[in-house]
């Protein structure tokens, strides 16, 4: 492979990471269903999408601000690119995508209702539970719902889709937990600029008044 055509891919992956990178980020994308406009996405997960357990997702945060209906379609639809970049089964793994945290709960609450303590080792069959009773799946879907803790869980995926679904879960979480750190970082930082603002308006003030009164 020649030098150019390494450069070529590389600029290529990085263009892509950066689009990734942007819908992730981008609330508004999930709420304008900018994923319905992919007619090969859409033709994939259009019944899961319509399904009223899985629309009940969007009742339960996920991280940060974003719910974990929300959290699955950004896994899915980056799943569903990479697969269909590296000529496998995009198929699978864009209803894979979806199904993955398919446990109907808010996990932050979760262990105060239950006693649950381990929910991360354990949503994945509760996700494979509800998706069973939902949905008709080949058993690379149901490979992938479970497995996809990995390596939290011990038994990594069997196929190459599963491990697809693991690094666009992992991805993903990362950005939405770091947009909202980014998020409250920003919030203290426009504060901290409000409080010196009021600080040097009181100490101006506090000059013309003395320079007025010939104080200074």
């Amino acid at each position: 492979m020649s030098v150019e055509r390494i450069v070529r891919a590389y600029k290529r992956r990085r263009t892509f990471r950066k689009k990734v990178r942007h819908w992730i980020q981008d609330e508004a994308w999930i709420e304008k269903k900018e994923y319905e406009k992919d007619e090969k996405y859409y033709h994939c997960v259009k019944d899961i999408l319509d399904n009223p357990s899985f629309q009940m997702m969007s009742q339960f945060t996920q991280h940060g601000t974003t719910s974990t209906q929300a959290h699955c379609i950004q896994v899915s639809y980056l799943s569903y690119r990479i697969a269909k970049k590296l000529d496998l089964d995009f198929y699978t793994a864009a209803r894979g995508g979806l199904l993955h945290d398919l446990f109907l709960y808010d996990w932050h609450t979760h262990k105060q209702e239950t006693g649950n303590r381990f929910h991360g080792l354990t949503h994945p069959r509760v996700a494979l539970k509800n998706a069973e009773r939902e949905f008709l799946l080949s058993r690379a879907e149901k490979d992938m719902i479970l497995h996809h803790m990995w390596p939290l869980t011990i038994i990594p995926p069997k196929t190459k889709e599963g491990y697809i679904i693991v690094y666009a879960d992992k991805h993903c979480t990362l950005v939405e937990v770091g947009t909202r750190i980014s998020k409250r970082l920003k919030k203290i930082e426009n504060k901290r600029k409000r409080i010196n603002k009021k600080k040097k308006n009181k100490i101006s003030v506090y000059i013309v008044r003395n320079a007025v009164q010939g104080k200074i």
